[in-house]
């Protein structure tokens, strides 16, 4: 099936992470959230116990997830947690789903040991949401082997929001992660492992992430391949006027636009739904065929 030219150009080498192969040109990567957290601000916690994590993990991986995003640490205001607890959270999760799944596994951390660490447990991509914020997390990952997602952010991970003031928050957020982009590149991080991930909410309010939506297609032309993280985000709630569990709609609205526009891994809470959205979008532009064809064709 030939592309569509107004589709979103993406590098057309497929990337193999971890031990599978991604087609960026063609598909669309779902990764399923999965945090050990107390205070995860979607989950409350329910994930928190390590035989549930690993349950929700392979559960996600059943309902079509690409891979499995496991997290110790929210980002968002909060107590600060020691890298030892950081680490006994993380490390036996990545271990178990590798030794039952061949699944992408990424660890969402801002510290550059537990990234090492992950990596050595099984995981394969290293999501930074802080964008570098550890000064040795860019060689921590040269050192891996593993592809790391730069994510725009302004303050340090577990602070207290600060109202953000933009001139042009696609142009701010592009500058930034181009020269994250040029670090990871001088640390010695490939070009074909790199991600980028605009930071949805992360140090913006709903109108900068409703015009990251809108102009997403800023962020895909840098080259690399663009990671969206809306799921049931403030921007969401406050967008639709939906409280924290009613905000799927929503999220699966913000995940084809931002598709559309060229994103090409969503993360995601709601791993089944998001999955059959996605599928059907790519099938709209063009990047997949149906699973079957026969209404009206003769065979029915």
């Amino acid at each position: 099936m030939a592309l569509d030219p107004r589709i979103p150009l993406i590098d057309p080498t497929p990337r193999r992470i971890g031990a599978r192969e991604f087609d960026f040109q063609r598909r669309v990567a779902v990764m399923a959230v999965v945090n050990r957290t107390p205070d995860s601000f979607h989950d409350q916690g329910a994930t928190f116990a390590l035989d549930r994590a690993v349950a929700a993990s392979l559960r996600a991986v059943g309902l079509g997830a690409d891979w499995v995003d496991v997290g110790g640490v929210p980002f968002g205001r909060g107590p600060s947690v020691s890298v030892e607890e950081e680490l006994d959270r993380v490390v036996p999760l990545v271990a178990a789903v590798a030794a039952a799944s061949d699944v992408v596994i990424s660890v969402d951390t801002t510290s550059a040991v537990v990234a090492g660490a992950a990596v050595a447990a099984g995981a394969s991509v290293v999501n930074d949401t802080s964008g570098f914020w550890d000064p040795d997390m860019p060689a921590a990952v040269a050192e891996s082997g593993a592809s790391v997602v730069l994510t725009h952010s302004l303050h340090p991970p577990r602070s207290e929001p600060v109202k953000p003031v933009y001139d042009d928050v696609v142009d701010v957020v592009r500058a930034f992660l181009g020269e994250r982009i040029e670090r990871a590149l001088g640390a010695g991080i490939p070009g074909d492992r790199l991600i980028v991930d605009p930071g949805h909410d992360l140090n913006k309010n709903t109108h900068h992430s409703l015009e990251l939506i809108r102009r997403l297609g800023d962020i895909v032309d840098l080259g690399y391949p663009t990671l969206v993280a809306l799921s049931n985000k403030d921007f969401i709630g406050e967008t639709i006027d939906r409280p924290q569990r009613e905000r799927l709609h929503g999220s699966l609205a913000a995940a084809v636009a931002c598709v559309i526009a060229g994103a090409r891994i969503v993360r995601v809470h709601e791993v089944g739904p998001t999955v059959d959205a996605v599928r059907m979008a790519e099938a709209a532009l063009g990047l997949r065929e149906p699973a079957y064809a026969i209404h009206n064709n003769g065979t029915n």
